[in-house]
């Protein structure tokens, strides 16, 4: 391939890279913010989600998180680095997270903080990027409360059901939202599981998990 040819590919591989990125933190600002239209705008309308509290396509995640913020879980996002498996068309798209959710039980104020994996298949069509998923692979969690030294009434028999990867997690959305938890989903406590999503996102995408 000629020089110049190779620079033109290098220069629409960054900008198609450069624009996923920019869609994924496109939908977690919506959905930290609140800005439904635009979240609803980053998925594609085949796209499935499968996270802790919802299994279905992305139009019923948008409107799934409409009525959780009406809920009064109000679940605010860190990010890592987003990392881009480009193919063409289709992309995976992966970084670490944090979900923060703050509570209240019996007058004491707590942060909930959810550790994860957010797994984004991507494909272009009409020659925009949209969204073909959102996928959760689960940690670890733990609750702070925002007064030092203050305790919190939660016995281990209350998280007994749940998986220690996401147990607070779980704890905190059947508790305050309501919830009935997916207590089946991908997580470190489940290697196999997470490596079979991963594997299946990637054959998916067809991009090899060490590019």
């Amino acid at each position: 391939m000629a020089k110049d040819a190779t620079q033109t590919r290098a220069v629409l591989v960054a900008a198609d890279i450069s624009a996923i990125t920019q869609l994924i933190l496109t939908e977690r600002e919506s959905r930290d913010l609140g800005r439904w239209e635009r979240l609803g705008e980053c998925y594609l309308p085949d796209s499935h989600v499968e996270i802790s509290w919802i299994s279905g396509t992305g139009a019923q995640f948008v409107a799934g998180s409409i009525e959780m913020a009406r809920r009064g879980v109000k679940a605010r996002h860190r990010l890592g680095p987003v990392l881009v498996r480009l193919n063409g068309e289709r992309a995976l798209a992966t970084l670490s997270g944090i979900i923060d959710i703050p509570g209240e039980i019996d007058g004491v104020e707590f942060c909930l903080s959810s550790h994860a994996r957010f797994l984004y298949p991507v494909e272009r069509r009409d020659g925009r990027w949209g969204l073909m998923g959102f996928y959760g692979i689960y940690v670890r969690d733990e609750i702070s409360t925002r007064i030092p030294g203050q305790h919190l009434p939660i016995l281990a028999r209350d998280l007994a059901t749940f998986r220690p990867s996401y147990c607070m997690l779980s704890w905190l959305l059947t508790r305050q939202g309501g919830y009935a938890v997916n207590n089946e989903l991908p997580g470190i406590d489940r290697p196999e599981a997470a490596e079979a999503l991963e594997r299946q996102l990637l054959a998916w995408a067809e991009v090899d998990a060490q590019v």
